[in-house]
């Protein structure tokens, strides 16, 4: 499953789930960039991460919520490696407010990067897959996200809305050999900055009959053999990682 001569990009992929599919898709021979919204101390890390597994990397911080930042991550990335053929759109914001107390800004704020981001890349990195008729888009969704979260009504609509353009650019891009995949993780062992939010997925565990949390490299491996020749043949599919766990 090798992906030699590839070159992948991974927003959010400073921490956690983001992380280690950087390092997978490195391990697989891919070169990589690695997208952060602000901390390039993060970026910079796993880039040098990457580099030790003998690829190159780019550190690129930006805001993929804000077309301008993302013109200008395509800008760098395809200065750098002339191409980008393996997108995966793991950034995402996930705030807690309830419906009638939401702000306007913090509704297009959550869109903003959950579901444009995914459209500003698409948009940057489809035409180079379209001229070498090879490519592969990879959009992170989650299981909570399609049930539907409680206080969490933009973050819902942003992620059901990806599902929605992951099936419509299958059908529209699959004739030029292109693959779309969505991936829902279920409960996943991450570092938090929100104690809640630890201790929500900790309470998972009991409903997943697999026994046991999920690892972001879990996930990881999942996006690699989206991303690798022996995927080829799946398009379109949101893909559960959760331990059979209730969706």
């Amino acid at each position: 499953m090798s992906l030699k001569g590839h070159v992948a990009l991974v927003t959010g992929g400073g921490r956690n789930i983001g992380r280690a599919i950087v390092l997978e898709l490195a391990a697989r021979g891919a070169d990589v960039i690695v997208n952060t919204r602000a901390n390039r101390d993060q970026a910079e890390s796993v880039a040098r991460e990457a580099r030790s597994l003998g690829r190159s990397a780019l550190a690129v911080v930006g805001d993929v919520g804000r077309a301008d930042d993302v013109r200008a991550l395509a800008e760098k990335a395809l200065s750098e490696f002339g191409k980008v053929d393996i997108v995966v759109n793991n950034a995402a914001i996930r705030p807690g407010k309830p419906f009638l107390e939401m702000a306007d800004s913090e509704w297009h704020q959550v869109l903003g990067v959950d579901l444009h981001g995914a459209y500003y890349t698409s948009k940057a990195f489809l035409p180079g897959m379209v001229t070498q008729r090879w490519g592969r888009i990879v959009n992170l969704l989650g299981m909570n996200a399609l049930q539907g979260y409680v206080a969490r009504a933009h973050v819902s609509a942003a992620k059901h809305g990806l599902w929605g353009l992951t099936k419509a650019l299958a059908r529209e891009f699959g004739p030029h050999g292109i693959t779309v995949n969505a991936v829902s993780p279920g409960p996943i062992r991450t570092d938090q900055s929100d104690p809640a939010m630890a201790r929500h997925i900790e309470s998972q565990l009991p409903r997943i009959p697999l026994g046991r949390l999920g690892e972001p490299q879990d996930i990881a491996r999942l996006c690699g053999f989206l991303a690798s020749d022996d995927g080829a043949f799946i398009s379109g599919q949101v893909i559960g990682a959760n331990g059979a766990a209730q969706t």
